[in-house]
């Protein structure tokens, strides 16, 4: 097979029925990776997270931008309006998805049977459809009816329950990390689906849930639990199972001291002169260190105090002991490393003054396929015309029929 391609899924149409952050998040991942996103929207309004602010101006121009919020997970997608809650909606998304590969949303369970657009309907007109359904808590079970949002999951998921000071009030995770990770599981879902398609020719229905996917992130403070059937508790940033694993407060203020075995450890009471610790059979080992953290803690606050954090930095990354500075977001993205990786891109937008806006980049890097920022976040509806034009071979008549309808 010597078929050239610039990228691993330039071939595959996605019809993305998702909104907000999930669902947009998997599908701006299999746009990077050059899939034809076909984004559908409802007329006027859009997706909801068009309108989620701040800020809702640009700063240069002070006029209405698209928010932060939809800027973050719509590049590389056309814009469709679409109403498919009126009948010749349908039957227009339905003649759409018979020329995609995938099909990804993210109503409620059941939602889309209303109007003909469930599984078990699309099958019949595109047998090979891979058709992924993103909801808060999957298509059965006593909570499949209820709407699911990342605050809710991060709650009901437990990972609040571990995550804040000790003796202080569960604590959210500042980014939407339940939404996030069901997009990267969906992501996961659907390019295992392609290739379990290339293979046998079948498509099939993925399931995907946000409290599943909360579930399984609860990884190693989980199977600890199953294993003990002691309940995890709040430790704020210590970890449970290593040791020094934490933050520590040295002369100018918090940072991050994160030695994750005992070679570290030597390393680390080399260079801060408290070597007799080495071999003291309270901090030797980690398991040690684990059990007498309270004393070790004391030892080391004491020690990390005489110095900035930024002579702490220098001194032990020399000696290859993993620590460094809790940075703001600005202090992220003037971090030379993060600028080295060229984290931040920039795409042509018209509502910019300077016609240009910053973009997080994706994190994949290829050595041969490599990522392609083609479309920036669109416009509500701009491809409305060029899509179905290309895909259903609409005539002008047509489409003015459909306009005068608000159908598109």
């Amino acid at each position: 097979m010597n078929k050239k391609i610039k990228q691993p899924l330039e071939d595959i149409n996605i019809l993305d029925l998702t909104r907000v952050l999930a669902g947009p998040t998997s599908t701006q991942i299999l746009g990077d990776l050059g899939a034809n996103i076909i984004k559908i929207e409802r007329p006027i309004s859009g997706d909801d997270s068009r309108n989620l602010g701040p800020p809702y101006l640009d700063k240069n121009l002070k006029k209405p931008m698209e928010s932060s919020y939809f800027l973050s997970v719509n590049r590389n997608k056309n814009s469709v309006e679409l109403d498919f809650t009126k009948k010749e909606g349908q039957e227009l998304a339905k003649k759409l998805i018979k020329k995609c590969d995938v099909l990804v949303e993210n109503f409620r369970a059941g939602n889309l049977k209303q109007y003909g657009l469930d599984y078990k309907s699309i099958k019949k007109i595109n047998p090979e459809i891979i058709y992924c359904s993103i909801t808060g808590f999957g298509q059965n079970g006593p909570y499949s009816k209820r709407g699911g949002y990342d605050y809710l999951v991060q709650a009901m998921g437990g990972i609040m329950s571990i995550t804040g000071e000790k003796k202080g009030n569960p604590t959210k995770i500042g980014v939407g990390v339940s939404d996030i990770i069901t997009g990267l599981y969906s992501t996961i879902g659907i390019l295992s689906a392609l290739r379990f398609k290339e293979i046998t020719g079948k498509g099939q229905h993925l399931d995907i849930s946000l409290m599943d996917s909360q579930v399984s992130w609860l990884s190693y403070v989980a199977q600890n639990y199953l294993i003990s059937g002691e309940i995890p508790k709040r430790i704020g940033n210590d970890h449970p199972s290593i040791v020094p694993y934490q933050t520590v407060k040295a002369k100018d203020g918090l940072m991050v001291l994160a030695i994750a075995n005992d070679r570290q450890f030597k390393e680390f009471c080399e260079y801060a002169k408290i070597s007799n610790l080495i071999n003291d059979p309270k901090f030797k080992t980690n398991s040690s260190r684990v059990k007498n953290r309270c004393d070790l803690n004391k030892i080391i606050n004491k020690i990390i105090k005489k110095k900035t954090i930024k002579q702490w930095v220098e001194g032990l990354v020399k000696v290859n002991v993993p620590c460094g500075p809790i940075n703001n977001i600005q202090q992220v993205f003037e971090d030379k490393q993060v600028k080295s990786r060229k984290m931040v891109i920039s795409m042509k937008h018209s509502k910019s003054k300077n016609k240009k806006i910053k973009l997080i980049a994706n994190p994949i890097n290829f050595s041969e396929s490599k990522i392609q920022y083609k479309k920036p976040p669109p416009k509500l509806g701009q491809d409305t015309i060029s899509v179905l034009k290309k895909f259903l071979k609409l005539d002008r008549k047509d489409l003015l029929d459909l306009k005068k309808k608000k159908i598109i």
